[in-house]
């Protein structure tokens, strides 16, 4: 069974604001006395589904545990600072990495290093079988606040014959060996065409991911973290000079070279359905897009590895970690059956299921390699894009100022991608973020 007390709403994300309705119905879902095992996560209906036949797997294993799924209204952190606060935390809750340092820093999440402690084997076996820098983006502050479940990189979709009707090359099969800011301008050109009048009747390139992210990664791929350390950053790097070199060729792509719809004209088009319909040939976004892509009539597709910028020549491209994970409650009176219910989804038989489903990417080695994950990927032939991009990925900063740099980002950042100033601007966000990261 789903609880769903939000109603329809309730499966989109980062949409509206909840009722007091909504309130009152998580509150009474996750109530201490009720004999079930909280379990609380945002999801699409596709993803939705994915989950439950986790919960219902491990249902069947351990029937004498009681999982009641509570599916996320919009706002998720403040869902959670609400609701933990007032003592109605979930046992078990999704756990997102650029944001789970806040909950973490108040004491909300358990330190998993007490179970593992305790469960030497499993401990061992996530090891030996996972990517270990999945598992460091949640690690904060010496403790580890959640496991990864699964990986939400970023890479390019691209239409392969969009590419062969153009004559032009594939684009690389691995992040080893991959293309350069260059040629992925040469190729975005030449796969941009134009009806007598001018209008643009396919794009090279249109980005599915949010903007300022997409932008960070271009700099990341030109040799640039977006913070030092990483881990309860001192600085922002906004204004290293191959930061803002990267971004001001992201944001030249649209406004300057035109492969690539400016911000005013996405305000008019969907960016996925201009890749699903055969008007744009290539399309940065994530795995979460795939399922759109497999079901769209006639396209052909594959996937390859975001460019390196002049910088990082000579180097592998990376992508983001983009992963979410799975942490408990440290108010939980349930923590011995949350550890069971964290263990079988971030494991071996939870981790096949999610490669089986080709909704998301597994972080397990095994899985990533398994039968499973290649059937439910069989379209795709740069399958390496996909089970090696775990391990090609770098993180983003984690801070508990996560969510005030966001905003301050996205102020700064949109005038550089609008064309209307130049990345050297972001000179001037880079002390803004200092002083907030001093004072939280």
């Amino acid at each position: 069974m789903l609880d769903k007390p939000f109603g329809r709403r309730g499966l989109l994300r980062g949409a509206g604001a909840l009722t007091a309705a909504s309130l009152a119905s998580w509150a009474a879902g996750c109530a201490l006395e009720e004999d079930a095992l909280t379990f609380f996560f945002a999801a699409n209906p596709d993803e939705r589904d994915a989950r439950m036949r986790i919960v219902d797997e491990f249902q069947r294993r351990h029937p004498d545990i009681k999982v009641r799924p509570v599916l996320s209204a919009p706002g998720v952190m403040q869902q959670l600072s609400t609701f933990c606060a007032g003592g109605k935390c979930p046992d078990v809750l999704m756990a997102w990495d650029l944001t789970y340092a806040e909950l973490a820093a108040r004491g909300v999440l358990l330190d998993l290093n007490t179970m593992l402690a305790g469960d030497r084997g499993f401990a061992a076996e996530l090891k030996s079988d996972g990517v270990g820098a999945l598992y460091d983006t949640f690690t904060f502050n010496g403790g580890q606040y959640a496991l990864p479940e699964q990986w939400s990189g970023n890479y390019l979709f691209y239409n392969k014959r969009l590419f062969a009707e153009a004559g032009m090359p594939p684009p690389p099969r691995t992040w080893r060996q991959p293309w350069s800011f260059t040629d992925f301008l040469n190729t975005a050109t030449a796969l941009t065409q134009r009806d007598r009048s001018g209008r643009v009747t396919q794009w090279g390139f249109v980005n599915i991911f949010v903007s300022y992210y997409s932008a960070g990664l271009f700099a990341m791929n030109n040799g640039v973290p977006w913070s030092t350390p990483l881990k309860n950053p001192a600085h922002f790097n906004f204004g290293d000079d191959g930061f803002i070199e990267a971004v001001q060729f992201y944001a030249d792509l649209a406004n300057k070279h035109k492969v690539a719809p400016n911000a005013s004209e996405v305000q008019s088009m969907s960016t996925p359905d201009l890749f699903a319909s055969g008007r744009a040939a290539m399309a940065m976004g994530g795995h979460w897009r795939y399922q759109t892509f497999i079901r769209a009539d006639g396209l052909d597709f594959d996937v390859t590895s975001l460019p390196v910028g002049p910088r990082r020549l000579g180097q592998p491209a990376h992508s983001n970690i983009g992963s979410t994970g799975l942490a408990i409650s440290a108010s939980s009176p349930r923590k011995e059956q949350a550890w069971e219910f964290v263990k079988f989804a971030t494991g071996p038989v939870g981790q096949a299921l999610i490669g089986e489903s080709s909704l998301f990417v597994p972080v397990l080695r095994s899985a990533l390699n398994s039968p499973g994950f290649a059937e439910a990927h069989r379209n795709v032939g740069n399958l390496a894009v996909l089970t090696e991009g775990p391990e090609y990925s770098e993180g983003l900063p984690v801070t508990p100022a996560w969510e005030k740099v966001v905003a301050l980002m996205d102020r700064s950042f949109g005038p550089v991608l609008r064309g209307s100033r130049p990345a050297t601007s972001l000179a001037g966000l880079s002390p803004a973020i200092d002083e907030v990261l001093r004072t939280p």
